[in-house]
């Protein structure tokens, strides 16, 4: 078992309100219940030796991994091994049935088999729950073993037997071609009634259930462009990474993966941000995922109502809990090493208490969007979207952390701006088509204030280019790319042209685009970071906009090239192309696929 896997060689599997992540190796070596944010039972690519970690694998040479697949638009993950006594699988899933029901219980299904030959499977079940700081006591059960810790209790079941290892559970079972077993692994709370006994027909009954879900949700997709495999997987891992109770997407299933291999920048990601969850608004809408974006939709809502009765200072904050809890203390785990040393590792996260005014573009962004599915706000549901715009009438013109969440003070940031022009532009939008009460004159004033602003202090003259802030050097930032998406500018309006060309000249590298220059730019924040992945497809859906349709594609193409195995993005790609950073990310996903869309409809329009 390698210590730390790459963070590519990994798959996903969850029940929309949680998920782990599954290596090549069959390790289950992240697992966080019984939500995506709650404290992990298994973390081994934090900390190798106090994380914890469940292994289910052939008794193989040390190291040695296997291919990993998911079965046809699904996100049931097969992973396979192949040796020369035979070949085995091991089929990992969580069930979503009913996941719009908050729950405590979450059952993770392993199901392994022999395919041909025999095959011997070892198991090694050794969770760490909270973090790793919490002890737990073993008890013996009927059909597999019982992990009880102070506020969560673990169920691990097998139709074959198991042995006690300390507080552990181990295990080996020898499949002749044909045959199958299972593990089941369920955490409930302490006082949760055990689950049924293991049986082998009812758990694969209960499989084909899973597959049968996916494949039944991937059809009521209407994409039928070019690229159907990538996008299909893309909207299976932005489902997945949806809390179904409440609509509320998380960034990414991790936390504390690093953007650079032994640096700082290591962050946890397992929240809702206004400004990622208001833009997959338009990506669900694309490929006909109503029910999914009507769901955020809500959510938002709750959230400015929420934030309008409490008197907040601000109207909205940048990022919640999958609930809409406020509160994201962050802290470091001081005894967890970090993946491959890359330390502190954090839970929580700090940036929820940063100012970011471009949350209020995106918001309103993505409120007009969805006003395709009947997005009619009500009176109070409008009279809190109008309070934020007349709050935000008197606070655009404000320095702020930005998009990026630097940590080095706050800045005049275009983008910010940018995105503060289009929450008036919607508003208004909004406010005539729905004819509702609003300050419209203030609002007016307001967005044309602020294109006039960026269009003076936010352009450079001497690179030709919108620039990341107003003060000091000019350095390109690859938000900008967002600028003709929100009708900013005109995708191909000179001056975007040339920034366009100002960008690949510093940003673009083998067609990844790097974020910003943390040199030229400093963030707070020591060391560098990869390429953003998020950044790259927006690069495409800008070329596409741009009438520059052989490098939109090549570039597209190419992209497709850094996925892992199994279609996923981590958040960037690093220098030797390695994937770094939470992972799967949303962001990336969500982005993926409007730039699929985008594209599609260049190309089309090319027959015309």
């Amino acid at each position: 078992m390698e210590r730390y896997p790459p963070i590519a060689d990994h798959g996903l599997v969850g029940d929309l309100q949680t998920a782990a992540l599954v290596s090549a190796q069959g390790v289950v070596d992240w697992f966080a219940a019984p939500r995506f944010d709650s404290p992990s039972i298994f973390a081994s690519l934090l900390d190798h030796d106090k994380g914890g970690y469940f292994r289910l694998a052939p008794d193989t040479e040390e190291g040695s991994g296997g291919k990993q697949l998911y079965y046809p638009d699904t996100a049931v993950l097969v992973t396979r091994f192949m040796s020369p006594d035979g070949v085995g699988e091991v089929l990992d899933c969580m069930d979503p049935a009913g996941a719009e029901t908050a729950t405590d219980r979450h059952t993770l299904i392993r199901s392994i088999r022999s395919v041909r030959g025999s095959v011997r499977f070892t198991l090694e079940c050794r969770p760490r729950f909270d973090y790793g700081r919490a002890s737990h006591d073993l008890d013996p059960a009927s059909d597999g073993v019982v992990f009880r810790a102070p506020e969560i209790t673990a169920h691990l079941q097998a139709t074959f037997p198991l042995e006690r290892d300390a507080n552990d559970a181990v295990g080996t079972v020898t499949l002749h071609e044909g045959e199958t077993a299972v593990v089941v692994f369920t955490v409930c709370s302490p006082v949760g009634p055990p689950p049924p006994p293991a049986n082998l027909d009812r758990t694969t009954e209960e499989l084909w259930k899973v597959v049968d879900f996916w494949q039944r949700w991937v059809r009521g997709s209407r994409y039928r462009g070019r690229w159907p495999d990538m996008v299909n997987r893309s909207a299976i891992t932005l489902k997945l990474l949806t809390y179904a109770p409440t609509g509320a997407p998380v960034a990414a299933a991790t936390m504390g993966l690093p953007e650079q291999v032994g640096g700082e920048r290591n962050w946890d990601y397992r929240y809702t941000w206004v400004r990622d969850g208001s833009l997959s608004i338009r990506a669900l809408l694309d490929l006909g995922f109503t029910e999914e974006a009507t769901a955020f939709t809500h959510w938002l809502r709750n959230r400015l109502l929420a934030e309008r009765e409490k008197g907040s200072k601000e109207a909205l904050q940048i990022m919640y809990r999958v609930d809409g809890e406020p509160i994201l203390t962050e802290e470091i785990l001081e005894h967890f090493e970090g993946y491959r040393g890359s330390y502190p590792v954090r839970v929580g996260n700090a940036a929820a208490d940063q100012l970011q005014l471009d949350i209020y573009g995106e918001a309103l962004y993505g409120l007009s969007e969805g006003r395709a599915i009947s997005m009619q706000a009500d009176y109070h549901g409008w009279k809190a979207l109008a309070d934020a715009l007349d709050w935000l009438s008197d606070s655009w013109d404000r320095p702020d952390e930005g998009i990026w969440e630097t940590r080095g003070g706050r800045k005049d940031f275009t983008y910010s701006r940018v995105m503060c022009w289009a929450a008036f532009d919607r508003g208004l939008r909004m406010a005539s088509e729905w004819r509702r009460p609003a300050d419209t004159e203030r609002w007016t004033k307001a967005r044309d204030a602020i294109l006039e602003q960026v269009m003076t202090r936010g352009w450079n003259d001497t690179d030709k280019a919108f620039v990341q802030h107003y003060e000091g050097t000019p350095v390109l930032d690859a938000s900008l790319l967002l600028m003709p998406r929100v009708g900013f500018v005109a995708p191909r309006d000179p001056t975007w042209l040339s920034t366009l060309d100002a960008m690949d000249r510093t940003l673009v590298s083998d067609s990844l685009v790097y974020r910003y220059d943390p040199a030229a730019s400093p963030d707070g924040l020591r060391g560098s970071e990869g390429t953003f992945s998020l950044c790259t497809f927006l690069y495409v859906d800008a070329l596409a906009r741009a009438g520059r349709l052989r490098q939109a594609r090549y570039t597209f193409e190419k992209m497709q090239t850094y996925a892992n195995h199994v279609g996923l993005f981590a958040e960037e790609v690093g220098p030797s192309g390695e994937q770094l950073g939470n992972f799967p990310q949303a962001f990336t996903h969500l982005s993926l696929i409007t730039a699929a869309t985008t594209l599609d409809e260049a190309l089309d329009g090319m027959r015309d």
